[in-house]
């Protein structure tokens, strides 16, 4: 059903275009209208909103200054510069400002669609690179000759180590080990996955690109997607984008691994060529393995609600209570306790939420979904064990070129 689903989306996108589908839903969106495209267009509006406020308040801010400077020709000069950009924004600004009345409607009804978290970033910038027991250093090949002297740190690499180091002074002092919530005797290693591989899927969107680089002589690109992971290696050749920059892909590849063999995902953009070789336009690189063993979760993303139909399905394999279970198993925590009345309580935090949930037909069923989901949320707030976890996203990578290091491809 999720592949079904997937192609369904694909035409509609490839047909309304965006547009158009968007207009007709600011009416009434009805259920069976939406797709993961209402959600992601809905979601994306409302990141483009937040940056317009904070670019809007910027500008203020540095008005505010200029006013304080006095007029400085160099501030004035830099404030061009800087302006240029910002000026559109509170321009989109005042014309809502002056037609208050279409825009109140318009707000109510995408209250009705939910959303996802779309990150203007790399996820790992956004979780300290899921660092947070789980540290990666280089190995490196000694110098050999005179030709070695030259070679750079990447060309020298002959694998990763993978681990964390903990340096405590012994006898422990009590309120680490009280922190820790286990006997120290043992270390601070406890409850660590075990060494063998294991065997994971690993589903990747593609949802689009955004302002390539071209890589023709009209100034266009051809681009596709290739995607590989140890031994898979896909090249979506045949469905290249002919003559955009800002291609829309709304693809998903599904590729089978092992960790920790197959653990470094590339996914790279490549310019269709009739003759020749394709050139790379860029790719970008992801540490499954940091995610997947990450106390932030980074596997399918929290969404914001549970359905068990329609646009917002729930994706995860595990439901929300069975995550919440393992969590607090995990962690140590008490609960979780479901009670009457919508509660649930997680060691000292109690959450509240609805108890049913409707399938196809409209039968409603009890659930306590709803309240796991609550309690995931909020995750962050469980004292000693909790921490942000990883919500349902769209994120967005810098597309890099190892011949142009460090330019934005």
């Amino acid at each position: 059903t999720e592949e079904e689903k997937e192609k369904k989306k694909k035409k509609k996108k490839g047909g309304g275009g965006g547009g158009g589908g968007e207009e007709a839903e600011e009416e009434e969106p009805d259920e069976s209208m939406l797709d993961w495209w209402s959600k992601y267009f809905a979601s994306i509006e409302t990141m483009k909103e937040q940056l317009r406020q904070q670019e809007a308040a910027a500008a203020e801010a540095e008005e505010k200054e200029e006013m304080e400077i006095g007029e400085g020709s160099k501030a004035q000069v830099k404030n061009k510069d800087k302006d240029k950009d910002k000026s559109k924004a509170p321009k989109d600004d005042k014309k809502k400002k002056q037609q208050p009345v279409p825009e109140l409607p318009e707000k109510k009804n995408k209250q009705k669609i939910d959303e996802l978290k779309v990150f203007n970033k790399e996820l790992e910038a956004e979780f300290d690179n899921f660092e947070d027991w789980l540290h990666t250093f280089n190995l490196l090949r000694g110098k050999i000759g005179d030709n070695d002297d030259n070679a750079t740190e990447e060309e020298r690499i002959v694998g990763r180590f993978k681990g964390s180091m903990c340096v405590y002074k012994v006898p422990l002092p009590d309120d680490v080990s009280r922190e820790a919530g286990y006997d120290p005797t043992f270390g601070m290693f406890q409850g660590i996955p075990s060494n063998d591989p294991i065997n994971v899927l690993v589903r990747v969107y593609v949802v689009r690109a955004t302002d390539l680089h071209p890589a023709d002589i009209n100034g266009k690109a051809d681009p596709y997607i290739a995607i590989k992971l140890g031994k898979t290696d896909i090249k979506d050749k045949e469905n290249y984008i002919s003559k955009q920059l800002n291609p829309v892909f709304g693809k998903s590849f599904d590729i089978e691994a092992t960790f920790p063999m197959e653990s470094m995902l590339t996914v790279a953009v490549y310019d269709w060529d009739l003759v020749g070789t394709d050139d790379l336009i860029g790719e970008t690189k992801i540490d499954l393995e940091n995610r997947f063993y990450s106390k932030h979760r980074a596997t399918c993303g929290v969404s914001q609600t549970y359905s068990i139909h329609g646009y917002n399905t729930w994706r995860d394999p595990m439901k929300p209570s069975q995550i919440l279970s393992k969590l607090c198993k995990e962690g140590k925590v008490d609960g979780p306790h479901f009670g009457p009345g919508g509660r649930v309580k997680v060691a000292n935090r109690v959450f509240t939420g609805p108890t049913e949930i409707e399938d196809e037909n409209g039968q409603k069923k009890p659930t306590d979904e709803h309240l796991a989901l609550a309690a995931l949320r909020h995750w962050e707030d469980i004292p000693r064990a909790g921490c942000r976890l990883v919500p349902e996203h769209v994120e967005t990578r810098p597309l890099l070129n190892p011949d142009k290091p460090g330019i934005e491809q």
